[in-house]
């Protein structure tokens, strides 16, 4: 049996309330970590699952992404976020799948918005 960890997706909270709105919840936003699975989801809007071998590397990315919020993306890079501050980048090797709105899309790098960035890094790494 393998435990999980779990890390809320953070939201600013002005885009919280827009996101409820849009029936993208905060409860049901975060990233996923067992000991060989990663799941992440930001409600309906965004999901992938994919093995926690398939990652390459993390680093914070260290500045903060104004006004842009929600999924956004393109060509295999995507930021999942519900605040500016907090973004970790996690590069995937090979490409991954990933939905958007319920459309297939390739994942080689996810952005993501968390609490704790290093403590995510720290449970995608190899030694875990």
């Amino acid at each position: 049996m393998s435990t999980s960890t779990r890390f809320p997706i953070t939201f600013d909270a002005s885009y919280a309330l827009l996101s409820r709105a849009l029936f993208i919840h905060p409860s049901d936003s975060y990233v996923e970590v067992t000991g060989t699975h990663v799941t992440v989801r930001m409600g309906w809007a965004f999901r992938a699952a994919f093995e926690r071998s398939r990652v390459a590397g993390t680093s914070p990315l260290g500045k903060r992404v104004p006004l842009t919020r929600g999924v956004h993306g393109w060509a295999g890079r995507w930021l999942v976020n519900g605040a500016g501050e907090g973004l970790l980048a996690i590069d995937l090797e090979p490409r991954q799948r990933a939905y958007v709105m319920g459309f297939p899309v390739s994942l080689r790098q996810l952005l993501v918005s968390v609490e704790a960035p290093p403590a995510l890094a720290a449970a995608l790494g190899p030694d875990r």
